[in-house]
C-alpha cells in the first residue's frame, strides 16, 4: 500500500465494519449444512457456501422456488473474495469456486434468487457459471502478468480493468491478495519477501498436479 495512504488508514475511524455494527451475541444457535429451518413462515434447506464470508449460508426452499444467495450469488457483480490479517494464509476464491460448483448442482431456472445487493433475478445456472468463468479468466490473467516480482497492489490492473479509487483500495487489496493466495495454493505462483517487508509474488510453472479451481 502507499505509504500516504497507509498512513490515512491507519489514522482513520471508525476503522472497520466491525466498529460500526452490533456486537455477536455471546449465545447462539448455529445453523449447519441439509439442516431445514422455517422462516417467514416458509420452509428452506441450508446450504453454506464459503470464499465470501466463513460458513455463509444460503437459504433454497423445500416447498417453494426462492433462493437467498446472499453474497454468494449476486447479479451484475461479482463477491468480495478477500485474504484479511486474521487469516492471511486464506484461499477464499479457491472455497468459493468449489462452493459454486456445489450450488450449481442445486440451482434450476425455475428458481428466483435474492442476492444481498442488486435486484432479485433468475437464471442461476447460467449466472453460476458466469461467476466461475470470470474467475478462472481472472487468475489466468493474473499469473501472466507474474512474469517478474509484483506487489499486490500492482496487480489491480490486470484483475479490475480500471481505476482503484480511496474508498474501494482496501477491497481491491484484500481481494487482490485472495487471487494471489489461489495461484500460491495451486502452485502456479510463490512469494517471497520484499527489502519493505511487503510480499512480492511471481508465477512457477504450472504442474501436473495444479488446479485453479480447487483447494
Amino acid at each position: 500500500m502507499d505509504p500516504v495512504l497507509l498512513a490515512e488508514r491507519a489514522a482513520a475511524r471508525p476503522f472497520n465494519f466491525s466498529d460500526v455494527v452490533a456486537p455477536m451475541p455471546l449465545g447462539f444457535r448455529r445453523i449447519v449444512q441439509g439442516e431445514e429451518i422455517v422462516a417467514g413462515g416458509r420452509r428452506w434447506r441450508v446450504e453454506i457456501g464459503h470464499g465470501h464470508a466463513p460458513e455463509q449460508a444460503t437459504l433454497w426452499g423445500t416447498d417453494h422456488d426462492l433462493v437467498i444467495a446472499g453474497d454468494q450469488i449476486l447479479p451484475g457483480i461479482t463477491p468480495n473474495l478477500g485474504v484479511y490479517a486474521t487469516e492471511a494464509d486464506a484461499d477464499p476464491v479457491g472455497e468459493w469456486l468449489e462452493s459454486c460448483a456445489r450450488l450449481a448442482g442445486l440451482a434450476g431456472e425455475r428458481h428466483l434468487g435474492l442476492p444481498g445487493h442488486r435486484r432479485p433475478f433468475r437464471g442461476l445456472p447460467a449466472r453460476l457459471s458466469e461467476l466461475i468463468l470470470h474467475q478462472e479468466e481472472g487468475l489466468a490473467r493474473l499469473r501472466d502478468f507474474l512474469d517478474k516480482p509484483r506487489r499486490a497492489s500492482e496487480c489491480f490492473g490486470t484483475l479490475y480493468g480500471r481505476p482503484i479509487g480511496a474508498s474501494e483500495y482496501g477491497l481491491a487489496l484484500a481481494e487482490a491478495v485472495g487471487h494471489l493466495n489461489r495461484l500460491m495454493h495451486a502452485g502456479l505462483a510463490a512469494r517471497s519477501l520484499g527489502p519493505d517487508g511487503a510480499w512480492l509474488w511471481r508465477r512457477v510453472e504450472m504442474g501436473p498436479d495444479s488446479a485453479l479451481g480447487s483447494r
